[in-house]
């Protein structure tokens, strides 16, 4: 079974942790919306993902849709090197670039 888990950490911080793949991307989804939802601002930090796949990258994107269309800031932190290389592939790391965020600094 593949697991995962998105904590929110206060103040519209999350830590994702654990597998954000084809198999976790749409319960991650679905868990977010909840968590998301009513928030200004929104950072995830990525630096305890432990195996990404190209779902990842889906995730994030649909994030940065979502936020945009809810008029809600989002960033995120320690993007795994594997979803970045396939954002770069697909010629969509500005868009992760616009949102990275130095989260870690922060904690």
């Amino acid at each position: 079974m593949s697991e995962f888990a998105l904590n929110d950490v206060g103040e519209g911080r999350f830590e994702l942790s654990g597998e954000v793949s084809f198999h976790t991307a749409e319960d991650i989804l679905g868990s977010s919306e909840k968590l998301f939802t009513g928030l200004a601002s929104v950072e995830v930090d990525l630096s305890n993902v432990k195996r990404t796949d190209s779902a990842g990258l889906a995730l994030l994107l649909e994030w940065i849709r979502r936020a945009g269309a809810a008029a809600t800031d989002i960033c995120f932190a320690n993007i795994p090197e594997k979803i970045h290389a396939i954002a770069v592939t697909a010629d969509v790391d500005e868009l992760l670039e616009r949102s990275y965020s130095s989260y870690s600094s922060k904690k």
